[in-house]
Order: C-alpha cells, then sequence, then structure tokens
C-alpha cells in the first residue's frame, strides 16, 4: 500500500509563495498521474493541480497562472510551487493519483493571512 506524506506548509502572508512536497512510498509513482487537492472543514475536496505521467500539467481557473506542479520521479515525489498566495488559498493540501485509490497522508496546512 502507497504512503503519502505531504510537508511544506505554513502560515504566510498574502501575495507570498511555499513549496509542498508530497512523498509516495512504494514503486510504479512515475507510471502514475498525480494531483495535488485542498480541502477546508465542512468543504469538499477540491483539485488544485495534475501532473501526468509525461509530465503534462493542468490546474483550475482559480489557480491557473499562480500554481505549479511538478514531479521528480528518481524521488517520488510531486511539488506544488504556489506563488501570489491569496486568503482564499488557506486550506489543508494533499495529493494522491487521480484516481485517489491511494490511501490519503495527513495533508500539509497551508494559511494565508496577514
Amino acid at each position: 500500500q502507497v504512503q503519502l506524506v505531504e510537508s511544506g506548509g505554513a502560515l504566510v502572508q498574502p501575495g507570498g509563495s511555499l513549496r509542498l512536497s508530497c512523498a509516495a512510498s512504494g514503486s510504479g509513482f512515475d507510471t502514475y498521474h498525480m494531483g495535488w487537492y485542498r480541502q477546508n472543514p465542512g468543504n469538499q475536496r477540491e483539485w488544485v493541480a495534475t501532473i501526468t505521467a509525461g509530465r503534462r500539467t493542468n490546474y483550475p481557473d482559480s489557480v491557473k497562472g499562480r500554481f505549479t506542479i511538478s514531479r521528480d520521479n528518481a524521488r517520488n515525489t510531486v511539488y506544488l510551487q504556489m506563488s501570489s498566495l491569496k486568503p482564499e488559498d488557506t486550506a489543508l493540501y494533499y495529493c494522491n493519483n487521480l484516481q485517489r485509490s491511494w490511501s490519503w497522508g495527513q495533508g500539509t496546512q497551508v494559511t494565508v493571512s496577514s
């Protein structure tokens, strides 16, 4: 069973930047399309970025131009570079494959506030 460990979250001021990391255990990571997701209490988990096995990326309009997803298959790690952060980006951030078939990690908290 693949385990996911997210890290890099922090308290940051509006307009700031953060880089999140998600390390996956196990083999075959390079064959999976990966995604970042976020959730606030009482809300559904929201998709925020995708990177395919071929490194094609996609984003919802809410983060396009501000967030960049990347991957390092040698490290079994996917990253989310976030810039021009807004208070509405505050959430618990998670990664998973696009089918969301792996158990969710603990997430990493991003708080955007002055």
